[in-house]
Order: C-alpha cells, then structure tokens, then sequence
C-alpha cells in the first residue's frame, strides 16, 4: 500500500499512474483502467501532479467525491467499459497535507475477464501498462487473451 504522506518518494511506473484531474475525469483514466487490468493492477491517483524530477505531488481537488461519482457512472455503463472490476473499498478519498487526492485500486483482471475494454470494440479499446505508459493491445495480443477467456 502506498504512504499517502510520502507521495514525493514514488514515482510512476507499471502500477503507478498519477493525473491532475482538476477540470475533471481526464479522458486517459480510461486507457490506464484497461491498462492496469489487463496486466498486474495498478493504482491511479487523481488529484496528484508528477513535477519534472519525476516525485509526485498531491493538489487539491475541490470536490473529490463528484469525481468518484462521475467515474463509477461512466465505469458502470457497458458501452463505455467492459466490465467494473472495483468494489468501494478501491476507491478511496485521502487527505495529504490538507489536500484531497483519491486513489483508485485496479485490480488484475482474471483471465475469463480479460480483455478488458473501453467503447465496445475490443480491437480498438484494449491496453496494457508498459513501464509508466499504457498502449494498445496488438491483436495478436487480444486474440490471446480472448483464448485463455475461452471467449
């Protein structure tokens, strides 16, 4: 679990994705959601800034639980993702030095999960996390994970 106190130690890598938020869900939430299920998990900070040496700063976001909301209704919504593999306890408001950041827990999807998607074209929506970026799946890559599904 990360120590939300000490946010300039981490940096972003393959479990790791921090985004600023602040007017709003940025639209590369959803790459990262597919990204981190497809491969090991991974936790996306919103609310949180990565300066130029790379450390990780929290900002304040004025209303963290509109966010929650917005992204539990769009994360719910089968033509805007393939599935919802979070429970409450994955999303989470913490206060850092005065500042409001929410943290979202994306667990590994399981194989008859995957792949999982955003927009309802799995060749077009599937990705995977590589270091501190996500890419789109080949599909070579999503047939293989269409197979291991049994799909």
């Amino acid at each position: 679990m990360l120590d939300f106190h000490n946010l300039q130690h981490y940096r972003e890598n393959n479990r790791i994705e921090a985004k600023q938020a602040l007017g709003g869900l940025p639209e590369s939430i959803w790459e990262t959601y597919s990204a981190f299920a497809n491969a090991d998990g991974g936790v996306i900070l919103l609310g949180v800034e990565e300066l130029a040496d790379k450390s990780l700063h929290a900002l304040d976001l004025l209303d963290p639980q509109w966010l929650i909301d917005d992204f539990l209704t769009i994360l719910n919504d089968p033509s805007q993702v393939s599935i919802n593999l979070l429970t409450d306890s994955h999303i989470q408001i913490h206060e850092v030095n005065g500042k409001h950041i929410i943290s979202i827990f994306v667990p590994k999807a399981l194989p008859v999960q995957q792949p999982v998607y955003i927009g309802t074209d799995v060749y077009r929506g599937t990705y995977r996390r590589c270091g501190e970026g996500d890419y789109l799946c080949s599909p070579e890559e999503i047939d293989e994970m269409l197979q291991l599904a049994g799909k």
